[in-house]
Parts: structure tokens; sequence; C-alpha cells
């Protein structure tokens, strides 16, 4: 049994369908891309894994536990940890208030100090600004408030949606040494994400969607180097 898996999702805003016949997995340890351009459904497939959106059909998992029977506010507590496209931070609130917001579960709450210092260690520039408005900070410094404020629930899976989105090139390279350094240290990721060269540079595997269904999967160096993928989106 993979950590989390879907069968024939669909799912979309009234009339519209966003999601098509979804089927995916996601294995402990492992980091999946989702690519795709605009429209393709990358947003709304990670809304409907963490409860956002329902599932109009199909099957969702979290290690076994039915997803679609769960109100969202349930989700969390299943380990999975969504980090939103444009971050919504609470920015009149301080860097660690926000952080302290990540770790609000019961099991969360008991390992503060101890889930606070690994955010830390991997953000040394969040602790410096620890006390500032978060609303006051670039917004790479924000996009780590973000992903920060996800690692404090001590997720099993952590979802990112679109992380590299506004951000200077050099920035953006930080938060895909991030994705790595998260992976390797032992936390399982899925990250939706049309930066498609390097994305792909720092995952195992990835999805390719393409009006709300799944074109191509595989190995990341595979789709890397299939024509659908230089054609449409390395315009090669």
């Amino acid at each position: 049994m993979s950590m989390l898996e879907l069968h024939g999702v669909c799912a979309g805003y009234g009339g519209f369908r966003a999601l098509n016949d979804i089927s995916m997995a996601v294995e402990v340890g492992e980091s999946v891309a989702v690519i795709g351009a605009n429209g393709a459904g990358k947003t709304t497939l990670l809304r409907v894994i963490s409860g956002m959106l329902p599932a109009a059909a199909g099957r969702l998992s979290m290690e076994g536990q039915d997803l679609r029977t769960l109100p969202a506010h349930k989700v969390l507590s299943t380990g999975i940890a969504h980090v939103p496209e444009n971050r919504h931070l609470f920015p009149r609130l301080t860097v660690e208030q926000n952080l302290r917001l990540g770790a609000f579960l019961p099991s969360a709450r008991a390992r503060f100090p101890e889930r606070l210092d690994y955010v830390y260690g991997l953000f040394p520039r969040l602790k410096e600004r620890r006390l500032q408005f978060a609303g006051t900070m670039s917004g790479g410094e924000q996009q780590m408030c973000a992903i920060g404020r996800a690692l404090m629930s001590g997720p099993k899976l952590i979802l990112l949606d679109e992380p590299s989105t506004g951000l200077a090139p050099v920035v953006v390279q930080q938060v895909f040494e991030l994705v790595r350094k998260i992976r390797d240290d032992g936390y399982t990721v899925l990250i939706v994400e049309q930066n498609v060269t390097q994305v792909l540079a720092v995952v195992d595997r990835a999805y390719l969607l393409s009006v709300g269904r799944v074109e191509m999967s595989g190995r990341s160096a595979d789709l890397l180097a299939s024509e659908a993928v230089q054609k449409t989106y390395l315009g090669l």
C-alpha cells in the first residue's frame, strides 16, 4: 500500500470539471512532482488531497484511511500538510507566531520546542526574523515561513503548490534545494510546479497533467528526456 493513493478521482468547480479520472500514488520517502501548463488542474489536485475541495468521484486514501470521509480540518491529523500557492501567511503576526499556528495539533504542541529548533535550523533567516511581522519580509523569506509552518505539524506528507512563484531566480534555486533537503530528512513530498527543468532535477518521479488528466508519468529523468515534455514545456 502506498502512502497516498488516488483512483479515478474527478473534481471541479460548479459545472466545470477540472480533474478527470486521476489515478496516482506517492510512496513513503519519495519526492514526486506534478507538472503541466496553467489550467492543467495541478492546484485543484492538491486542494482535493487536502480536503479543501471535495472530490466528485473516485477514491483517495492516506495510509489506507479514506480521505473523502474526513472534513478538511481533520486531514492534517492524517499527516498531510499543505503549503498553498501565494503562501497565505498571517501578515500582521510575527514569524514565530505564524510558525506556532502550524503546531496547533496536540501532538505537535507537545513537541513545539523541538519542531521550532528543526525549522530554525533549516531556515536560519527565520530565526533572525522571528519577531518581525511576516508581511514585511521578502517573497523568498515568506515562502520559507510558509514551508516552516507546514513542517511545524511534524507531517508525513508535505504538499507544495507552486513554491517558486514570484521569486527571483537565485531564490528559486534555494527553494528547490530545500525540497531536496526535506526529502533527504525523511519527509515525503508532493510538489506542483511549472518550473519543469528545475523541479525534475530534485524529485524522484513525476506526473504530467494536461487538461485535468494524467498524460504521462514515470521517473523524473525519463520525463525530462521525453519528446512531449521537451517540445511543450522546454521549447526544444
